[in-house]
């Protein structure tokens, strides 16, 4: 039998007080009140109600080793984008790999791999996967719906993975941007429970009064906390908390713990704030978190203080697996998976031949997912149409990396890059390389280096050039994660000395092939329109 002593917060019961916790065989016996206790604070653990890992750059059982230290005892793990390179085998590996850790990952079922048709994959996994994948018990719900016009226009595949989920009584996750009345409701009404993609107040309400709850998402790219905390007063029981994409620089920071704190700076409840962090996911994901309660996991942080979050411990399962900023597990050793099967460029394959003038350009929003269009004259020469970083109007170029073929190439403004480029396996969502630049020459140079490496991110800059390679997947490195953070903000300064200002342009440029988020992306198909989904006639 174990003890801990301390002022026990509680926010099932809205309570705090001085107690004990004894706890045996990884489940609490019994909290109990006392008259005194050490100047310490116990509360439920973090959770991460959605986060795609991979985009952490790390594999699972490293990204565990940073999140614990900031208090996270599970997340809500969509493996949506190692499915779109490996399949099967990828949704297997993260889920193997996440065992051999404490850190308690809960996978879904992907629900569009690959999102889309417009663009190519290294897997497809249809209505027969996906349903294999709800018939297991360590798949406990159906991934983000992101084929929302599938939803809405009754798509029969698309019904049937959803009521294939119902079915088995899993839950439904949502990825709907820019829904609103209506649709939201119709959107609501198939099942889908969540939603993480609202980017304002007014949207939001309205998947609300649809019936949905709303994963308030604050990552390294798309950040629309700000925007809904606010309904955190008006539906406290409705709100959760996510990452949904967190880079490894920013993981070595903080993860849910720092959204805690910040909502307390605001003076938003206590209580309210551990029910987005910690109560809500739990509950509506059915998961075996502890929160504190007597036959609860012996889950449990301690903090010095609610409002500053700092954590000095972390128990999941009764074991004390972080204390004294040392991780009290070992390190895993981890196979490698990956499809990658082009080859390399020259930089007269990324020549865009034009007789127009007039072309759209991407417009590229820091710290958002969705983008803009703008119609522009570039300069044209001997037939061939030219960035102009003058303007801040680059070559943006995507090459598939599942087969050798002609690279896409369009233009994106808002990155800064002067003298250079910048490139990324990490790309979502089916994963080829993306790469933005001043001229064609440093986007093949930095295209290459990725492609020799069969994965990762890289950036040129004059005679420099620099590569942090992701072996697994081509999207995961097998690295320690403070090598791996360290090797990300190596990048990441690299691309300012070009000219970025850009808070996360790796994280940024990983989204410009993400063709479900409007307005304008681009996928080695071509230039696509997120709101009429089709390509843009060039």
């Amino acid at each position: 039998m174990k003890s801990l002593k301390g002022v026990i917060v509680d926010p099932l019961n809205r309570e705090q007080y001085n107690g004990e916790i004894r706890f045996d065989n990884g489940r609490i016996i019994t909290v109990t009140k006392s008259e005194s206790a050490p100047d310490r604070y116990i509360m439920p653990g973090m959770v991460d109600s959605h986060i795609h890992i991979e985009s952490s750059m790390l594999i699972p059982s490293e990204f565990a080793r940073l999140a614990i230290k900031h208090g996270t005892v599970a997340t809500v793990s969509d493996p949506h984008e190692i499915a779109n390179v490996c399949g099967m085998e990828g949704v297997d590996y993260m889920i193997g790999n996440g065992r051999l850790v404490p850190l308690k990952f809960y996978f879904g079922a992907p629900s569009c791999v690959p999102a889309t048709p417009f663009e190519t994959a290294g897997a497809v996994l249809g209505l027969k996967e996906v349903e294999e994948l709800l018939e297991r018990d360590d798949i406990v719900y159906l991934a983000e719906m992101m084929n929302w016009p599938g939803v809405l226009n009754d798509d029969p595949e698309v019904t049937a993975k959803i009521r294939a989920a119902l079915d088995k009584g899993k839950p439904v996750d949502g990825h709907a941007p820019g829904l609103k009345g209506e649709q939201a409701r119709k959107y609501a009404s198939a099942g889908i429970t969540t939603d993480h993609e609202c980017y304002t107040r007014e949207e939001a309400i309205d998947k609300l009064e649809a019936g949905m709850l709303i994963a308030i998402r604050e990552g390294s790219a798309a950040k629309n906390y700000d925007a809904l905390i606010p309904l955190l007063e008006e539906y406290p029981e409705r709100i959760m908390f996510c990452s949904d994409d967190k880079h490894p620089d920013d993981l070595v920071r903080g993860h849910i713990n720092e959204l805690v704190r910040r909502t307390r700076e605001l003076g938003y409840d206590l209580f309210d704030t551990l029910h987005a962090a910690s109560v809500l996911p739990v509950k509506h994901y059915n998961l075996d978190v502890g929160l504190l309660r007597e036959g609860d996991p012996a889950d449990f942080i301690v903090v010095d203080h609610p409002d500053s979050m700092r954590v000095k411990q972390t128990w999941i399962d009764g074991k004390l697996v972080y204390s004294d900023e040392k991780v009290h597990f070992p390190d895993v050793e981890s196979i490698r998976i990956n499809r990658f099967n082009t080859s390399e460029i020259n930089a007269e394959e990324l020549r865009l031949l034009s007789d127009r003038e007039s072309h759209d350009v991407i417009v590229a929003r820091d710290g958002e997912l969705i983008t803009g269009r703008d119609r522009v004259d570039l300069k044209v020469e001997g037939g061939e149409v030219l960035a102009d970083p003058g303007r801040d109007i680059l070559k943006i170029a995507v090459v598939n990396r599942y087969e050798k073929a002609k690279p896409v190439v369009g233009f994106i403004r808002n990155f800064g890059i002067q003298n250079g480029a910048i490139a990324s396996s990490v790309a979502h969502d089916s994963h080829n390389i993306i790469a933005v630049g001043s001229d064609d020459e440093s986007i093949a140079r930095a295209i290459n280096l990725i492609i020799k490496s069969k994965g990762g991110i890289s950036a040129v800059h004059g005679d420099d050039e620099d590569l942090l390679p992701l072996p697994v997947g081509g999207i995961m490195s097998d690295q320690k994660g403070g090598v791996v953070a360290e090797g990300y903000e190596r990048l990441t300064k690299l691309s300012r000395d070009m000219g970025s200002t850009l808070k996360a342009p790796f994280m940024l440029i990983s989204f410009m092939a993400l063709l479900v988020i409007p307005t304008l992306k681009i996928s080695d198909k071509g230039l696509f329109d997120g709101e009429t989904f089709e390509f843009v006639d060039r």
